[in-house]
């Protein structure tokens, strides 16, 4: 990946490993936008996009377009942690036009700008991007439920349960639609464990490794 040139960098994170929180001091450090489920959702629903309409918008350098990317530069701020709502992650994302529409909205935004993208099959929709690095952000079991506990004021019963559920939603969803298994590591460039390492040193290492990559 070269940062001098258009850029995306995905990442895929187990819940409770601190992969969103990551992602988004990632993007802070190198200045461009960050999406994840919330934002995408966000603008999906108050813009009521399509795959039709986001054909329309793509080039635009007014209205829409640009109202659109003022509601990502607001999530920039936005540092709630992502909360544990069972049962209602992929409650619609079966939607086989749901899922076309969110990647050809990800992949209208590239067009346009540098971005970090958290999630939403990232790893996948852009896995022929010229210019893209992919990132797994893990932890051990025992490192998320004490971390899922503590921010959502859970017993570690209650989070284990909760990141149990979660892990099986989102592996079904990447077996439906990428065919693959979110724990391949052929599908990514970039693979960090969390349990000994603190949010913002996994940046500083992504970072490394993307100042010395396209020289």
């Amino acid at each position: 990946m070269n940062k001098n040139e258009k850029y995306v960098i995905t990442i895929n994170r187990e819940l409770g490993s601190g992969g969103r929180t990551v992602g988004r001091k990632l993007a802070e450090k190198l200045g461009v936008a960050f999406y994840d489920k919330a934002v995408i959702k966000a603008l999906e629903e108050k813009y009521d996009l399509s795959v039709e309409e986001i054909e329309k918008l793509k080039g635009e350098s007014h209205g829409k377009w640009i109202d659109i990317k003022r509601v990502v530069a607001g999530s920039l701020r936005d540092d709630r942690f992502y909360q544990v709502n069972l049962g209602e992650e992929h409650a619609q994302e079966t939607s086989d036009e749901m899922f076309q529409t969110e990647t050809e909205l990800l992949k209208a935004i590239a067009e346009e700008e540098s971005c970090v993208i958290a999630g939403r099959l990232g790893f996948y929709v852009f896995r022929d991007h010229p210019n893209h690095l992919s990132i797994l952000i893990q932890a051990s079991m025992p490192f998320r439920v004490k971390r899922v506990a503590s921010k959502q004021n859970m017993s570690e019963d209650e989070a284990r349960k909760a990141i149990e559920k979660m892990d099986r939603m989102r592996e079904n969803y990447v077996n439906m639609y990428a065919h693959t298994s979110r724990y391949d590591t052929r599908n990514y460039d970039l693979v960090i464990s969390m349990d000994d390492m603190s949010e913002d040193n996994a940046v500083a290492a992504i970072m490394d490794i993307v100042n010395r990559m396209g020289r």
